[in-house]
């Protein structure tokens, strides 16, 4: 490249730094210029969190790699392009294996990098993340300056800075916002908790986090099971004040109802048989902090009366005694249940459902995300090869194309135990251990499961007088006659291949009229 493209390719770098654009576009516009400075088929930038560098923006690697998460002990080549202060060359006999092997995008076979680049980006002389450059051919970079390369670096770390501040700059502005309206106390900025996802409905949803995480709102989150209730629970309080405080979760399903309540209010010695010592329950352990009742569905009726006055109130009374315990915990609720139709059937109480709902989040399904799905598949990819001591583990074109067009009733638990299973089967069908597995879709094996079921079901012309929960629950039956008659009755199998919980499944099956 002669010196007035360089110039023009730096000037393309400067020129972002005046835009007014989401980080992801910066970032990719850093690395289209990264593209015409030097010879490479592949350029990512990634930022370290504690021991782990994130994908933020790649061009030429596959797209799943956004999702994927690379811990440095895992990933030597990774760490030690890191820890050079300066831009570093790792030639093509360099025996530590690469990240990016098979990622490399529209390329065949099982290709691995070559030739490969990084330089370590600073901010305030604090390292923030890494710019890595790969190349299929062994000597692309034998004639590439390497004080250009730092000089890049160095305006690239610049892109960096400016980015920061003005998403700094539009969160405090978002927050006084909030604050204005909600007369919250500021919280104090914390690292987020990952939601990982890209599409449209994220991007609401994680909008709406932001919002609710400001306040001290009680926040009902609704959803199919498996979409990720809990994390976004998470991420939640980890955006609020309470952040420093526990978060502790109580599955209201998984416990007896004779338990329910000392759970949540605690108990006092001789309460009832087998209460040896007194004991406080999650309210109080959560003081400060935030409590999450998952399944909140499931809660018995007399302990939702219990519950109501705590939220009222802040008064609680541990189970056997008389004397109150204040308490300051915030309370998020989730459920996969249509509480509005709970209350209307007479098994969950009104004023409760509408005291839970102050602020109601509703996850959308895996169906609804769009190419999310090989983000999240990327992630779960990379936690597979690790598992299975692999030094690359990618999916074909098909496999891609497979899991965007599966309807996902199980939504990202059913995904996470689809790829571990898949890892598996690929690798079995190798006559010896490869270096880069790929999984195709024949390895996904989606027939016996969710697919079977929905092509074996009329449910793209319901009869006209059949609503959509008739239809749901009519799928829902025969998916789990389907799987307990494959499995010879077995609910624990069954529960496993449905990526439920066996408890859960199980108490389905009986609203659905099946024990």
């Amino acid at each position: 490249m002669t010196p007035p493209q360089q110039l023009a390719a730096f000037a393309q770098v400067v020129e972002t730094l005046a835009r007014d654009e989401p980080d992801e576009a910066r970032y990719r516009h850093l690395l289209e210029a990264a593209l015409a400075l030097f010879p490479c088929d592949a350029t990512a930038l990634l930022r370290l969190e504690g021991d782990t560098l994130q994908p933020l923006a790649v061009i030429g690697l596959s797209h799943d790699t956004l999702g994927r998460r690379f811990r440095l002990q895992d990933h030597p080549r990774l760490l030690t392009l890191l820890q050079r202060r300066g831009p570093t060359r790792l030639a093509a006999d360099c025996q530590l294996p690469d990240p990016y092997d098979g990622l490399v995008e529209g390329r065949t076979g099982q290709l691995e990098v070559h030739d490969c680049m990084g330089c370590p980006l600073y901010v305030d002389e604090h390292p923030w993340g890494l710019l890595t450059l790969d190349a299929l051919d062994p000597q692309a970079f034998g004639a590439v300056d390497l004080e250009l390369l730092e000089a890049y670096g160095r305006l690239a770390s610049a892109v960096v800075v400016a980015g920061e501040r003005i998403s700094s700059l539009a969160q405090q502005a978002q927050r006084e916002q909030q604050l204005a309206r909600t007369l919250a106390q500021d919280p104090a900025p914390l690292r987020q908790r990952e939601l990982i996802g890209h599409s449209a409905p994220m991007r609401r949803l994680q909008a709406e986090i932001d919002t609710v995480a400001a306040t001290d709102l009680t926040v009902l989150i609704s959803g199919e099971t498996g979409v990720g209730k809990e994390l976004v629970a998470q991420a939640i309080h980890a955006r609020s004040r309470r952040a420093q405080q526990p978060l502790i979760t109580l599955n209201c399903a998984a416990l007896p109802d004779n338990l329910v309540e000392s759970e949540l209010f605690g108990h006092v010695r001789g309460a009832f048989t087998g209460a040896v010592r007194e004991r406080c329950g999650k309210f109080e352990l959560a003081d400060g902090g935030t409590l999450l009742l998952d399944e909140i569905g499931e809660l018995p009726m007399a302990v939702q009366a219990k519950l109501l006055r705590v939220l009222q109130s802040g008064q609680l009374q541990r189970l056997g005694s008389d004397r109150e315990h204040h308490v300051d915990a915030r309370v998020l609720a989730a459920t996969n249940r249509d509480l509005a139709a709970e209350v209307r059937a007479g098994r969950f109480r009104a004023d409760l459902y509408h005291r839970l709902g102050a602020y109601p989040l509703t996850v959308p399904p895996l169906r609804e995300r769009g190419r999310d799905v090989l983000l999240l598949a990327g992630g779960f990819l990379e936690e597979n090869r690790v598992r299975l001591g692999l030094r690359g583990l990618r999916l074909a074109a098909d496999a891609q194309q497979a899991l965007l067009h599966q309807p996902w009733p199980g939504n990202v638990r059913e995904l996470e135990h689809l790829i571990g299973r898949a890892a598996l089967r690929a690798l079995s069908q190798q006559p010896q251990r490869p270096r880069i597995l790929t999984v195709h879709a024949q390895h996904l094996d989606l027939s016996p499961t969710a697919s079977a079921a929905i092509d074996d079901a009329p449910v793209d012309t319901p009869p006209a007088q059949t609503g959509l929960r008739q239809a749901v629950a009519d799928l829902q039956r025969r998916m789990i006659e389907q799987a307990l008659s494959r499995h010879a009755g077995n609910w624990a199998a069954a529960a496993r291949e449905l990526g439920q919980d066996r408890g859960n499944l199980q108490r389905l099956a009986g609203r659905l009229g099946l024990k």
